[in-house]
């Protein structure tokens, strides 16, 4: 459903930032506004009350409002998010001493805080519930500075709706506005300034990124899932069918042997990234051995680029592999692969079953590092080995792909659940019998200690999407949410 959406407000285009990444949820404003009104949050160039920025902001936060404040005057600009007023706090001197926990929980001076009472006798401060528009406006003409945005015909002005995603989850909000109307001590002062310290480096250090999420995931700060970033050293992975399936006349002038080798070398890399470890004294070539892993099991395989796999393909496995280990216990242990192209021949199919070789297309080796790519370690090697059927394998092995993809999925689902029952009944933790009456509500099919093991298993610190808080028994173990999975 569309929300109509008359005009906006001009706010210090740094406090637009922070209330659009969850940072703040109240700002200074003078102007009345009565509660469930709606708006947009329009970034300006101007500092309110006459200040300067230097006044206006705590010192660790100069140079963020600066650049801030420069992003806003290169036109067009975005305006991303839009507002409802929840509250229209008026702060009179009486409340003087609340001015301190209002500047602790927020990026404004104390000084400037005093200022505007001395001159208004009164503080005004917005609380305000944010949602993210699904289309940005484009503001594409300059607005003159004041306290109201009024779009013009030149602008591309794009509605908002009730589904919007809402910058802080409602219990996140309620707490913190709990917290601010209370003039109590806010609690995270030491964890923000770590989270500062730690935003400092994101430009120098790409793993600060997750950390800087978790840390806002657990102040409150956002709801949002983060997007994933594609590792460019991994862009081979989407090359692992493509290099096994070119024929000699596709090729583009390479040799035969070059195609080959650069088949063998992507296949190498996949089972390695898999988690095999490769024995690189075998590297294929004339009368050479293409693979053999040697951990955490045996495997030994040959590659076949092109548009066909020989026929004699399993009996120069069985040879060169005989011939190259020199241990004929080794071998009949080993895991046996064919990786090549196309339709096997009945012939190289009955040789494949009768030595114990599965057979599989690079487009399954490619599904198979992606999904590890996507999911780091959700591969089970002993449980593929499983899978690798003598033969055509090739269904058997997408079969737990999709096993794979399911047990992810559900893990997703529950997760959800535990952060929809906390969001929904304002209760900080749920217990089993709560989710699992969830569950049964979104048709998921699973008992309750089934439930029971995949949330410990999603609170344990290696993983740590929900936390635990452990009861007597079993069924009166609490668990409350931490951080979203992501689902490809």
């Amino acid at each position: 459903m569309s929300i109509e959406i008359i005009n906006g407000i001009q706010l210090p285009a740094y406090d637009v930032e922070l209330l659009n990444s969850g940072e703040l949820i109240a700002v200074p404003f003078k102007q009345y506004k009565r509660e469930g009104e709606v708006f947009w949050l329009y970034p300006s160039q101007q500092i309110p009350f006459n200040l300067e920025i230097e006044q206006y902001y705590q010192a660790q936060h100069i140079v963020n409002a600066r650049k801030a404040i420069a992003r806003s005057a290169r036109y067009p600009i975005e305006i991303k998010a839009w507002a409802r007023c929840e509250y229209h706090w008026h702060v009179y001197s009486e409340l003087r001493d609340y001015l301190y926990t209002i500047a602790q929980s927020s990026v404004w001076n104390l000084s400037a805080l005093e200022h505007i009472l001395e001159q208004h006798q009164v503080l005004k401060l917005l609380l305000l519930r944010v949602y993210r528009l699904s289309n940005p406006c484009i503001v594409n003409v300059r607005t003159a500075p004041g306290t109201f945005y009024w779009a013009k015909a030149e602008d591309l002005i794009n509605m908002a709706s009730e589904n919007d995603t809402p910058v802080v989850s409602n219990v996140s909000f309620n707490k913190r506005k709990t917290i601010l109307l209370s003039g109590k001590a806010y609690p995270n002062t030491g964890i923000e300034a770590l989270l500062f310290q730690c935003e400092q480096i994101l430009d120098k250090n790409s793993s600060a990124k997750q950390f800087s999420y978790d840390i806002q995931k657990f102040l409150g700060w956002i709801d949002e899932k983060p997007a994933k970033e594609v590792n460019p050293n991994l862009a081979w992975i989407n090359d692992i069918a493509a290099l096994g399936n070119r024929s000699k006349q596709e090729d583009e002038g390479k040799s035969n042997y070059q195609a080959g080798t650069d088949f063998e070398n992507v296949v190498r890399n996949s089972l390695e990234f898999l988690g095999f470890t490769i024995d690189y004294y075998h590297k294929g070539g004339a009368g050479g051995l293409d693979l053999f892993c040697s951990k955490p099991y045996a495997l030994v395989g040959e590659c076949k680029a092109g548009k066909k796999i020989p026929n004699d393909t399993a009996v120069q496995l069985l040879n060169l592999a005989t011939l190259r280990l020199q241990n004929q216990e080794l071998f009949k242990q080993a895991t046996k692969l064919i990786i090549g192209p196309g339709e096997a021949t009945t012939q190289l199919e009955e040789a494949a079953k009768l030595h114990g070789m599965a057979i599989i297309n690079p487009e399954t080796l490619e599904k198979l590092v992606k999904l590890q790519h996507a999911y780091p370690n959700s591969i089970d090697l002993f449980k593929l080995k499983e899978y690798l059927e003598p033969g055509k394998s090739d269904e058997s092995v997408e079969k737990y792909i999709n096993q794979i993809y399911s047990e992810i999925n559900l893990r997703a689902q529950l997760i959800q659940l535990v952060k929809k029952y906390i969001n929904n009944t304002g209760s900080e933790q749920a217990n089993v019998d709560e989710v699992h009456g969830f569950a049964v509500a979104a048709s998921i099919k699973i008992k309750k200690q089934e439930l029971h093991e995949i949330l410990v298993e999603l609170s344990s610190p290696l993983t740590g999407y929900l936390g635990r808080i452990k009861g007597e028994d079993w069924r009166y173990d609490k668990f409350y949410f931490l951080r979203d999975l992501l689902v490809s």
